[in-house]
């Protein structure tokens, strides 16, 4: 299943028609081959690219013997693509075209620790009628005598954002090769200037 490594520039607006369309504008690739695998050597079919250069002072020893295996200068970034043979020892931006359909997976913004209100859309307690210090509190997390615990998963304060975040059959609106760039209608997980994935769609959206 094709795919590349990107950063995710910002959000916009293009023209298309007389219709205007909200894009993603992702920066993806060059991304060069790092590693190709295959059934006979390591039991599966996947190529390993990178992406976004890194110093060398910066690569521990076991990296540095892995890049030079392959040829290529060291990258920040190292993703598995399986079942995906690119052309070439690199992969650019232009193994998709307009209209293709393509599933985008980043990291989504941290918000910190956040209460029930904030991370699960909880009403919370009531505004008035005598009502004091319970406005933005969860409530009951639990039963009588049974079961006598707090199940697992309960949703309760706690960490909110940073997390793996997946979103299907994004519509690829424009490609500039020559630029690197791909717009993708809607939006894309996480901030700006983060490490974007974007996949052939799994689901084959129509």
């Amino acid at each position: 299943m094709k795919g590349i490594l990107g950063t995710k520039i910002g959000m916009t607006q293009i023209w298309k028609g007389d219709r205007a369309v909200p894009v993603t504008v992702v920066l993806a690739g060059p991304c060069p081959v790092v590693q190709r695998k295959t059934a006979q050597t390591d039991g599966y079919e996947a190529v390993q690219i990178g992406f976004a250069p890194k110093s060398e002072k910066r690569v521990n020893k076991p990296q540095m013997g892995h890049f030079k295996k392959a040829g290529v200068a060291p990258v920040r970034f190292l993703r598995e693509f399986r079942n995906f043979t690119p052309e070439g020892d690199t992969v650019n931006v232009d193994i998709f075209a307009e209209g293709e359909k393509i599933d985008a997976t980043g990291t989504s913004k941290g918000k910190g620790f956040q209460g029930v209100m904030k991370r699960w859309n909880f009403a919370g307690g009531p505004a008035s009628h005598g009502s004091k210090k319970w406005h933005r509190r969860p409530g009951s997390i639990g039963q009588r005598k049974t079961p006598g615990r707090v199940y697992k998963g309960k949703r309760m304060a706690g960490h909110m954002g940073m997390d793996r975040v997946t979103v299907q059959n994004l519509e690829v609106v424009e490609i500039r090769a020559d630029e690197n760039l791909i717009l993708v209608k809607g939006a894309i997980p996480g901030a700006n200037g983060g490490l974007v994935v974007l996949r052939q769609a799994a689901k084959g959206g129509k």
